[in-house]
């Protein structure tokens, strides 16, 4: 071997450690940056007509398991889903209220039912027909606030599904991006692995909101597909298409076209939460919440709301009222319609004949909606008649109750068929938050090794003393020959 030779070898080793210890260097200093991949120098021989001319760098390998990665993806994906939901049922648990609580529904119902008892024990008393009167309103009004509540959920969800669909757009479009820039990186003297770190992030920044799998594609490219069969990214990225509403009232659904629903490229596809091609997202729980979550809870205030009015506008119960006359409670004024029961509990008020505020008198509620003049100040049959059908157990005509209770029981089935979907959709959360985390654990173990890449180092020290040992050795045999 020339003395040439030896030298090109040496410096082609200083040129292979330097960019070891480059590597090394940018390992250690992004151990805590997520979406960073490992990066790992492969290297070859150098040959020159057939003879040994050092080494060279063949390329920078970014260690990622892509089997774990994909797997957390899907676990976000899934804890995204249940976790809106959850938060739904949350919120209206809290709307609806604890039994325990004096100013839940339940509470109020049986608030109401004593004021009665005690209303009809002294129905003399202004006061305590003044309290049924106050504890029937406060019955009314709490359905008003959980309906009213009920519409701002589904709000709340139609404008985060705008929201997240811009994001994600926004998102597909960066990763489209990053792909060419990556072809365009591999074909010059650059790795792209920095971009690859980049694409990651994007990806796992949308992963929550939609299921997907990474499939990789030539030239250090990917596809992304979900897997329900829809194509977010084959080359060019989808488009993801949806208009949020300002205003959402009970009787509006997208069947009807009052809504929005989604599209994929302008093709509308299907939201169902197990089925769809979004199926297992956190963009599919919101579409969940909006178009199925909330119009059955909906459906079941309105049963309740309904099963109230229907007690009440009775002429069995109150003979002075006329067959479809509207009774203590009424759908804003007016006698029930069955047919319009959708949004009832937004609209179910007091009769306005039994408000003094309104011009009614509380009399009424001793006496009769229809009297036209105040009768027995002691006579309580009314008043026993308005508790007992309060009372009574009857099974609602809709919202899907199955056992005839009375009105405080059903209120309290109400809110236990919310608690128990709850209690479920909890202990999904649970568990896919403890796979959440378990598999990001299992990602930070195959991260940057700080002892591994310090060891690296110590290697790298000593390979480039050796290479610089050669030059040193090379330049004293040159500078002595020099000499002769």
């Amino acid at each position: 071997m020339s003395i040439s030779s030896t030298l090109n070898n040496a410096l082609s080793g200083l040129t292979v450690v330097s960019r070891i210890a480059e590597t090394v260097s940018s390992n250690v200093s992004n151990a805590m940056t997520e979406g960073y991949g490992v990066r790992e120098v492969q290297l070859s021989n150098r040959a020159l007509a057939g003879d040994g001319a050092g080494v060279r760098v063949a390329g920078v390998l970014r260690n990622v398991d892509p089997v774990l990665l994909g797997n957390r993806r899907l676990a976000d994906a899934e804890l995204g889903q249940v976790s809106v939901r959850a938060e739904f049922l949350a919120e209206l648990e809290r709307a609806i209220g604890l039994p325990d609580d004096p100013s839940s529904l339940t509470g109020r119902m049986s608030n109401f039912s004593a004021s009665l008892i005690e209303a009809a024990s002294r129905p003399d008393s202004e006061a305590r027909l003044q309290a049924a009167f106050d504890a029937a309103r406060a019955v009314a009004t709490h359905l008003n606030t959980v309906s009213d509540k009920v519409q701002t959920q589904r709000m709340t969800a139609d404008q985060q599904i705008g929201r997240s669909v811009d994001f994600i757009n926004s998102s597909l479009q960066q990763i489209a991006d990053l792909n060419s820039q990556i072809v365009r990186y591999r074909a010059g003297p650059n790795d792209g692995t920095a971009l690859a770190d980049q694409r990651q992030r994007l990806i796992d920044g949308i992963s929550d909101l939609l299921p997907m799998r990474e499939v990789p594609r030539d030239n250090g490219t990917i596809a992304l597909f979900t897997p329900g069969g829809a194509i977010l990214l084959d080359g060019k990225p989808a488009e993801l298409g949806f208009a949020p509403v300002g205003i959402i009232v009970p009787d509006m659904n997208v069947g009807a076209g009052t809504m929005s629903g989604l599209t994929i490229n302008g093709n509308p596809v299907s939201t169902d939460l197990e089925t769809g091609p979004i199926a297992g997202g956190r963009l599919a729980g919101l579409f969940d919440v909006r178009d199925v979550q909330a119009p059955a809870a909906q459906t079941r205030l309105d049963a309740v709301a309904r099963d109230l009015i229907e007690r009440f506008q009775d002429p069995a119960v109150d003979p002075t009222l006329g067959v479809g006359d509207p009774g203590l409670f009424t759908d804003n004024g007016s006698a029930l319609v069955p047919a319009d029961e959708i949004g009832l509990s937004g609209r179910i008020s007091i009769n306005a004949l039994v408000d003094p505020a309104a011009g009614g008198a509380l009399w009424r509620l001793r006496d009769g909606l229809g009297a036209a003049s105040p009768g027995a100040a002691g006579d309580a049959t009314l008043l026993n008649a308005l508790s007992d059908t309060l009372n009574a157990q009857r099974l609602p005509v809709t919202g899907g109750f199955i056992v005839p209770q009375s009105a405080t029981g059903i209120s309290a089935d109400l809110l236990s068929g919310v608690s128990v979907t709850l209690n479920s959709l909890e202990t999904e959360q649970t568990y896919a938050r403890a796979q959440s985390e378990t598999l990001i654990g299992m990602e930070l173990e195959n991260g940057v090794d700080t002892d591994a890449e310090m060891q690296k180092l110590l290697l790298v020290e000593q390979a480039f003393g050796a290479n610089a040992r050669v030059m040193t050795t090379v330049d004293e045999l040159i500078q002595t020959l020099l000499r002769l």
